[in-house]
């Protein structure tokens, strides 16, 4: 009689959309349901004998065998959650409600498959993160470091990278890339598999079965086989770019899925869209703060710029100087040649006035012909005198302009030191600009 409710017990376990497991003290699968089989994918007469830790994912293993040595200490587990491995390589997510039975010396459990509500949910916090670190974020590499966050939060990663096409040529340039090291140049396998994803506008999916995919260069190089994805980064625009991760032993993972793979290119979709609208952000804020003829600070920044500049001499008791720069004969320039020539002009002036000073240092365009450098922790005068000698030096080499034009400049330079000339901002510019019309009226009146 006890042999018969045992058998038809077992035949109603097969109506049950979880699956029923028993697994012995060694950890081996003494009884599967039949809905093991859509769960797994594996049949029940396989499952049989075979170790349930084999079963689950590398990164899960170590709580999932400490969850198991907790139930057979008699702790029943309602709702514990792992992923295991299907025998088509994909990854299920389960949560698990198991008990040990003493008397048989069986660890009884029921498995639900919860891999569409996890997905959902990762979906979900995905749009709604990338929408937050959109706003979030002032610059773009702020934006690429929560999206690290946010996307390592749903996949692992031992690498993340985010190439971004040029403007101007389309050549991919690698914005973002950091791995296990931290912060350093791009893998030779992301350069290799980021222009093969922008050049196909296809996702590719790069594990250590399929390396042969790689050029003859790389495989004999005998890299790593780690595992790789690459999606594209698409908008209603065009493609912008690629979305690069990259697997391996740092993400305790073996290899990447067509789940993870299909997650990732939803993913990018707004992923793409922050990064587009960071991108237009940034220009509209470069265009409002920077002189569009030359690309040098316009005079709002400069003021900007000569503030911040003032709170740290002050802050720190260290000096500065102001050089007010005005082109002599500028007008003329652009009466005997035309005004396209004169702006081609200024815009080789104001690359080789940056080429005086250092980058830490600041080059403005106030308007016309008038240029504004601040010279920040000036030892002594005479720092900003050898700036300005240089400044003259190389105005007066030949500039190379349309038409075989060949022009030289010469220009009137005013100089403000703080603290000596002024302790404010408005002392400073007043006096530098007063230094500046004195030195024109002696070249004026010399000529």
């Amino acid at each position: 009689m006890e042999k018969s409710l045992a058998s038809t017990i077992a035949r109603f376990a097969d109506l049950l959309l979880d699956a029923v497991c028993m697994v012995d003290a060694d950890g081996r699968f003494v009884f599967v349901s039949a809905a093991c089989e859509r769960i797994f994918g594996y049949a029940p007469q396989e499952m049989i004998g075979m170790q349930m830790i084999d079963l689950v994912a590398p990164a899960d293993r170590e709580r999932t065998l400490a969850a198991a040595r907790s139930i057979m200490d008699g702790q029943p587990n309602s709702r514990f959650e792992n992923r295991y491995v299907r025998k088509d390589g994909k990854i299920v997510h389960i949560m698990w409600s198991a008990r040990w039975s003493e008397a048989d010396q069986l660890r009884v459990a029921v498995a639900r498959d919860i891999t569409a509500t996890k997905q959902a949910e990762a979906m979900q916090y995905t749009l709604y993160a990338i929408s937050e670190a959109a706003h979030a974020s002032d610059n773009l590499p702020a934006l690429f470091e929560r999206i690290h966050g946010i996307i390592g939060a749903i996949l692992p990663t031992a690498g993340f990278a985010v190439a971004l096409r040029g403007e101007l040529d389309e050549c991919l340039q690698f914005a973002y890339h950091v791995n296990a090291n931290g912060s350093v140049g791009p893998h030779p396998v992301a350069r290799w598999l980021g222009e093969e994803v922008s050049r196909s506008g296809q996702p590719v999916l790069l594990t250590p079965a399929n390396m042969t995919l790689l050029p003859p260069a790389l495989q004999a190089a005998g890299l790593a086989p780690d595992c790789w994805i690459g999606v594209p980064l698409a908008t209603t625009h065009g493609r912008i770019g690629v979305l690069l991760l990259q697997g391996g032993e740092a993400s305790g993972l073996s290899g990447y899925t067509d789940q993870e793979q299909e997650l990732l290119l939803f993913v990018s979709n707004q992923v793409a869209t922050a990064i587009h609208r960071q991108q237009l952000y940034t220009r509209l804020r470069f265009m409002a703060q920077h002189d569009e003829l030359t690309q040098l600070p316009n005079r709002r920044l400069f003021h900007d710029r000569l503030q911040m500049a003032l709170a740290r001499a002050q802050r720190h008791q260290t000096q500065l100087a102001l050089l007010f720069i005005d082109l002599n004969k500028f007008k003329q320039i652009n009466d005997d040649h035309g005004h396209a020539c004169g702006d081609q002009l200024l815009r080789e002036v104001a690359q080789r006035l940056k080429r005086c000073v250092r980058e830490s240092d600041t080059v403005a365009r106030l308007g016309g012909d008038e240029f504004v450098v601040i010279v920040e922790e000036v030892l002594v005068a005479a720092d900003a005198q050898q700036i300005v000698e240089k400044i003259h030096q190389v105005l007066a080499l030949p500039m190379s302009l349309a038409d075989g034009l060949s022009l030289t400049a010469t220009a009137s330079i005013g100089v403000a030191h703080y603290p000596e000339h002024g302790s404010d901002i408005a002392q400073l510019i007043r006096y530098a600009d007063q230094a500046m019309y004195a030195a024109k009226q002696t070249v004026e009146h010399s000529g």
